[in-house]
């Protein structure tokens, strides 16, 4: 099919409710050819559920859409395949059990024939190899037995192949959000070169940076609705952030509080990598906010799980001296219990606490869950509402309300902030620090510069191994970025 105008997609006035919640409130948008569409927005805003829409996983409730110069009446999934419209969610779609190759196949119906599984396993690595150079995937390779970022890498990779159907229109849903900053680069490079070949792009990040440096428009959502829209040079940080309705993490600092000199508080942890051959270890100490950093799957979350297993049973080079709660990255597969309500995710792990009797009591249940709804703005209608009725940044506040509201004085952070807005990271980084203040210990592993700069003191990993110990005052980005690609003695 040729498209006759350079107008490739045209929404008009779609809405879209979800019982009482309206996710969308008359949304207008319009994406050109060749174009990389900025889509920004507090967790919430919507962009999701828009982002669902042009993929067919969602019918609006009232509006037109306009694709490749036709009126979509009757629109689906394979209905938007065929017209070149490739979504990677923010929860990725892969099929855990299968191999990449597999997966590839599932996505291509036409790879058939009795060397299917080659040419599947041909084109998705030759699509890794040009997106993300160096990515270590393998076409045999089982998706659950992938750490999150290469999963990542799969999903995008998987998203810009083809075979018998054209690729018109890509739409990344937080694809940085598992990446380290190498990887990150990488993809936005390769997305940039898309662009510039006429495919057009939907870029969503929380990451304002990625989306200012990498766009050519910038659309902003808030309450279901688009506020503003304009070229991404008539923007900057602070402007996108007052149209987001927030303010900017740039204009405040960490806070530190009082606490105890290093090693004179009985609260520690202890650990050492497993790959660890020379004398290096981590130490956290009461109150501390301890980074681990690095490029991702280097063996941060391997630590933070073998010191998480250690609070129940020894084991050789780590110790805990205190109770330890986890608030995990990938939300899907580690986090949220899938038919529990709001309430019972958040108080899942005080059932202690929770308890009269033989029985969980609903009244605390609830009293708990809702003083953490209010205290980091969990926005819900109802604490009873199944966890999935959330947005993706939502769901992240529930497992941050599970950890901080239990009793656990040492909590462990394996990049939590994937999908998590400019606006409640700011909540979040106070919190913790307020946390921190009050006795509370943080390990908390995540990919982000910004991210570390809130930590007391910063661990560097490479290939399962701590090659660097920075102060908050050693911490550059540079200096990450270098000692990342340092082996360890």
């Amino acid at each position: 099919m040729v498209i006759a105008s350079p107008r490739l997609v045209r929404l008009d006035g779609v809405e879209k409710h979800f019982g009482a919640v309206r996710a969308l409130d008359g949304v207008d948008l319009i994406v050109e050819q060749g174009e990389c569409l900025g889509l920004v927005g507090h967790n919430g805003a919507g962009k999701s559920t828009l982002m669902h829409v042009l993929a067919g996983t969602a019918v609006p409730d009232r509006g037109r859409m306009t694709l490749a110069g036709e009126e979509q009446t009757s629109y689906s999934p394979a209905q938007a395949k065929r017209l070149g419209v490739r979504c990677v969610f923010q929860e990725l779609s892969l099929c855990p059990n299968l191999t990449v190759a597999e997966n590839t196949r599932v996505f291509h119906p036409a790879l058939g024939g009795f060397n299917w599984r080659r040419k599947a396993g041909a084109l998705i690595i030759d699509k890794l190899d040009a997106v993300f150079p160096g990515h270590g995937v393998g076409a045999s390779d089982l998706v659950r037995d992938l750490p999150i970022g290469r999963r990542q890498m799969v999903e995008v990779a998987r998203a810009f192949t083809a075979t018998d159907e054209p690729v018109r229109l890509v739409i990344l849903d937080e694809p940085t959000s598992s990446l380290d900053a190498h990887t990150a680069g990488q993809l936005l490079s390769f997305m940039r070169r898309v662009v510039e070949g006429g495919v057009s792009c939907i870029f969503i990040s929380h990451l304002l940076g990625e989306v200012l440096d990498n766009c050519d428009r910038i659309v902003v959502m808030r309450d279901g609705k688009t506020v503003a829209d304009g070229g991404a040079g008539t923007f900057d940080r602070d402007k996108l952030v007052q149209a987001m309705g927030g303010v900017d993490a740039q204009a405040r600092e960490a806070r530190t509080g009082k606490r105890l000199v290093r090693g004179q508080s009985p609260l520690r942890v202890r650990a050492r990598p497993s790959r660890q051959n020379g004398a290096a270890e981590l130490i956290a100490h009461e109150g501390e906010v301890i980074g681990l950093a690095g490029l991702a799957g280097h063996g941060q979350t391997d630590l933070l799980l073998a010191i998480f297993s250690q609070a129940r049973r020894a084991r050789a080079n780590i110790e805990v001296t205190a109770s330890v709660a986890l608030v995990a990255g990938d939300r899907q597969a580690d986090g949220i219990f899938p038919l529990w309500s709001i309430s019972e995710n958040i108080g899942v792990r005080s059932i202690t606490r929770l308890r009269q009797g033989l029985l969980i009591s609903r009244r605390r249940e609830d009293a708990l869950a809702d003083f953490w709804r209010a205290k980091i703005r969990i926005r819900t209608p109802d604490i009873h509402n199944n966890i999935l009725s959330l947005s993706g940044g939502n769901q992240q506040k529930a497992l941050f309300a599970r950890a901080l509201g239990s009793d656990a004085r040492i909590v462990l952070m394996d990049d939590p902030m994937r999908g998590v807005d400019v606006g409640t990271k700011l909540e979040v980084y106070d919190l913790i620090r307020e946390e921190a203040d009050g006795g509370r210990t943080f390990l908390w592993y995540t990919t982000e510069t910004d991210e570390l700069k809130q930590c007391d003191h910063v661990y560097v990993f490479r290939n399962g191994a701590i090659v660097a110990d920075l102060t908050r005052d050693e911490l550059t980005e540079e200096r990450v970025i270098q000692s990342s690609f340092t082996e360890a003695s």
